[in-house]
């Protein structure tokens, strides 16, 4: 019997009108007002600690932001040195029950909090969820009518020999203890993908690769990049540096070709929450 991978998911879309100029790496930026926007909408505690509360079994804030050793069920979708403060905000199975909460943040962090290092507010922008229109006008609307996409229902195979796997935003892997430069290979790639699958859909912490994958690989083309990352909460600095390029691989088997679809859901190493370890697989 085939193991087939499925996924549920939601897929945000926000595109955001304005002469504004966003930075070159939003990813970090937009976690950290989503995070600032959504406590406000969900925290029920009059001290507005985290740290002890009653509630944060049932906090969305506290499992999004607080929780130590968890998957996040979550992660930003954005194109670097890109102008525009467009985003994308994917959410992953039992979080896609919060997406009402969620997108009250994004309005929340859009309208009344602003974007950027002088906080302008936003009042031009619309959201689709799953390519279908939720808000625009400072309306929401065909909420009721949303549901989850489900990924893998039935098993992908892919239609044409070669595959061509983009690296489009820095990719971090560790192995055995450091993160890898220009050695990455597909086994790490997918490796990553099972074990974030797995974390995400068991919560267990650790997956074997279910078995050696079968490929031909004909070109690997990658830069290492090199980013840093301002944390205004933390008042310093931080390397987001990592792999970006492009694979070409020839006759892959069904699995690993599922896994590679999967990851350019649910993201590739480490920070796929910031927008980090984002792939495109095309065939050709």
């Amino acid at each position: 019997s085939k193991e087939i991978i499925t996924m549920y998911y939601h897929h945000i879309k926000v595109t955001i009108n304005t002469p504004e100029k966003a930075p070159y790496f939003k990813g970090s930026m937009l976690r950290g007002a989503m995070g600032y926007a959504l406590k406000k909408v969900v925290c029920i505690n009059p001290s507005y600690q985290c740290e002890g509360c009653f509630a944060q079994e049932n906090c969305l804030y506290y499992t999004f932001y607080e929780a130590k050793n968890m998957p996040h069920a979550y992660r930003f979708d954005i194109v670097l040195g890109e102008d525009t403060y467009d985003f994308g905000l994917y959410l992953f199975e039992d979080a896609c029950t919060k997406l009402p909460y969620v997108l009250s943040a994004i309005h929340k962090m859009l309208t009344k909090q602003g974007l950027g290092k002088d906080n302008k507010t936003i009042k031009d922008f619309t959201i689709t969820v799953n390519n279908q229109e939720v808000y625009r006008e400072d309306a929401f609307k065909n909420l009721n009518t949303l549901e989850p996409k489900l990924m893998g229902v039935e098993c992908l195979l892919p239609q044409k020999q070669n595959l061509l796997i983009k690296l489009k935003t820095p990719l971090r892997i560790k192995k055995n203890n450091r993160f890898l430069k220009d050695d990455v290979d597909v086994e790490d790639i997918l490796r990553s993908i099972h074990q974030r699958y797995t974390e995400l859909t068991t919560g267990e912490p650790y997956a074997k690769l279910y078995r050696t994958p079968n490929y031909t690989l004909i070109l690997k083309k990658f830069e290492y990049k090199i980013l840093i990352r301002k944390s205004n909460r933390q008042k310093s600095t931080m390397n987001m540096d990592g792999v970006m390029g492009e694979l070409v691989l020839n006759n892959i088997d069904e699995k690993s070709y599922n896994l590679l679809k999967l990851g350019e859901i649910i993201g590739v190493g480490k920070q796929t929450v910031l927008g980090l370890g984002k792939i495109e697989v095309e065939e050709f």
